[in-house]
């Protein structure tokens, strides 16, 4: 009855928005009624394509109404098409101009785009339009800083601070701003307001201290902390503060005893602890400090909680910070013992592993994580890789088509990038019809996948077969990617095999420019180029050159030794 109901009032809104005469017969109101309700039957019941096809049937009936715009904006931002949502809420704000969810919604993804000189003129409108709803004042402002506008933002806070009332996140916030436009008096003015308002509150004590200290106002500082002590000696907060100021005089051994004393201390519990212990660790990397030294600290925690998760998880993420992979592999790994659903210790290990290029872990890593979490297709796609590097092709294609099964629908980009895997498999085993396949059907779900682009069109140019189709989207890869040395040598080999010889040069120039791996394949190339281009000796060059970087064929000694262009009949 509930969602009869729900559909009920999509109708009405429906019937308002549809245009009365000609444009709109009973016909054909009565066909829109149809597709919109089974397109919302087919949306709830997570048929998205479907649900998809019979909005877009609505559309070809009636494209201003503003309910089916409003529907259509999730399946483009689905979809990964987001200049696509944008418009179907502009058009659907144009056609129903006091609708409140269409405006929040359109305001909302053009902030999340980064287009925020666009968002905040619509927040602006909404608070113009709904100065009841006080909270829009908060997205304004976020807008407003984002887009430079900080004394428009600063407003926007004041009228957020009118009605919530005066609190420490509003406040910070408008000391940042103040800090931005260089008014450090009036951005201190901010917490020392704060500060009387809760006269006995000490963490505000603490915050003006932090802001005398990064001020490098030692003093002011030290009384601040000490008026907060006198208030509450066990805050957590003035236990770093302390430790910090003895950073900020170079006392380092003072600042581990401050945190030591805390760590210590039985009647703190190991939250509050690992919180002290945290934001210490994130005052060091802030101030471009060695945390080395929180390193014993950690040691001191770890005596006193051996089979604390977050703990090791923390102390982990340190020691990868700090380059000390095998100290982090082994806390990461005794997680995964101690509590084997964690995913995040996994995650981690398996990051590692990949770093590394330890194959033999990553799949080990991948098969137990496949048992453990079987709806991450995630393992079966690193699963994947580690397989098509040990060359087992079969295993590696299984593993692809076992996680499309359990893929979500709606992923559209790891979908695009399995199918992109799958069609590398086959190029490596000799099918390339079923490459192409593969290729094509990754496209299908993200044509703008550089690495799926790059190869197939580099495929297609190895086989002289249709160049001109692997010029077009070897041009998409440029595009996408201007920088990549990788996608420029594709580029000029495609001209390269089409005779485009003089194109191939620039390109294949501009690749060796931006190259930072010293390629022996873009060297090969360009002796190749340059023999076409009438420059035999420095096409021997680069043969030379390519072979000293390590590529090894019998077609390159003959190139070198009888100094004339021969083709690979084996490349791949």
């Amino acid at each position: 009855m509930f969602k009869q109901l729900i559909y009920l009032i999509a109708f009405h809104a429906l019937v308002a928005a549809l245009p009365a005469g000609a444009a709109a017969t009973e016909k054909e109101r009565r066909k829109f009624d149809y597709f919109f309700y089974e397109g919302l039957n087919l949306k709830n019941a997570g048929k998205f394509d479907a649900a998809y096809d019979a909005f877009n049937h609505c559309l070809a009936i009636d494209s201003t109404a503003a309910p089916l715009l409003y529907e259509l904006s999730s399946f483009y931002v689905r979809l990964n098409r987001p200049e696509k949502a944008v418009e179907m809420l502009k058009r659907a704000v144009a056609n129903s101009r006091d609708n409140f969810t269409y405006k929040m919604a359109l305001a909302s993804i053009t902030r999340n785009l980064g287009m925020y000189g666009e968002a905040a003129e619509e927040y602006e409108a909404l608070v113009r339009d709904y100065p009841e709803k006080k909270e829009l004042n908060y997205y304004l402002a976020d807008a407003l800083t984002q887009a430079g506008e900080i004394g428009k933002a600063i407003a926007a806070y004041d009228a957020l601070e009118s009605v919530m009332g005066m609190n420490e996140a509003i406040s910070m916030q408008k000391y940042k701003l103040y800090v931005r436009l260089e008014k450090p008096e009036a951005a201190f003015k901010e917490i020392e307001k704060l500060a009387a308002k809760y006269p006995m509150e000490a963490r505000y004590q603490i915050v003006l201290g932090d802001l005398h200290l990064e001020n490098g106002e030692m003093e002011k500082a030290l009384a601040c902390y000490q008026k907060a002590n006198e208030m509450d000696p066990t805050d957590p907060y003035y236990i770093v503060s302390m430790a910090n100021y003895y950073e900020a005089k170079g006392d380092k051994e003072a600042a581990e005893r401050q945190i030591r004393s805390a760590l210590v201390n039985e009647k703190l519990d190991v939250e509050t602890k690992v919180n002290i212990l945290s934001r210490y660790i994130l005052k060091l990397r802030q101030t471009e400090q060695e945390t080395e030294s929180a390193n014993p600290l950690f040691q001191t925690l770890l005596e006193q909680h051996p089979e604390d998760i977050d703990l090791k998880l923390m102390y982990g993420g340190l020691l990868m910070v700090q380059g000390k992979t095998e100290e982090a592999r082994f806390q990461f790994q005794l997680v995964t013992e101690l509590e084997p659903g964690k995913a995040e210790a996994w995650q981690q290990l398996l990051s590692l592993a990949l770093t590394g290029e330890d194959i033999p872990e990553v799949v080990r890593i991948c098969t137990a994580c496949m048992e453990l979490f079987p709806e991450s297709p995630e393992y079966h796609f690193y699963l994947g890789i580690a397989y098509y590097q040990q060359e087992k092709y079969q295993e590696a294609l299984d593993t692809y088509y076992a996680g499309l099964d359990i893929l979500p629908k709606e992923n559209l980009p790891l979908r695009s990038d399995f199918y992109g895997q799958i069609g590398d498999i086959y190029h490596q085993m000799g099918q390339s019809d079923q490459a192409y396949k593969a290729y094509e059907e990754a496209l299908k779900y993200n044509d703008k996948n550089v690495a799926v682009l790059n190869n197939y069109s580099y495929f297609l140019s190895l086989e002289k077969k249709e160049l001109k189709k692997a010029e077009r989207m070897s041009a998409q890869c440029i595009k996408l990617e201007p920088d990549n040395a990788t996608y420029l040598d594709t580029y000029a080999w495609i001209f390269f095999v089409q005779g485009n010889y003089t194109l191939a040069k620039i390109y294949i120039e501009s690749a060796l420019e931006k190259d930072k791996t010293k390629s022996a394949e873009l060297a090969d190339h360009y002796g190749d180029i340059l023999f076409m281009n009438g420059d035999k000796e420095k096409a021997v060059e680069q043969w030379k050159e390519a072979k000293e970087r390590g590529k090894e064929t019998e077609v390159l000694n003959r190139k070198i030794a009888e100094r004339q262009y021969i083709e690979d009949k084996n490349a791949r």
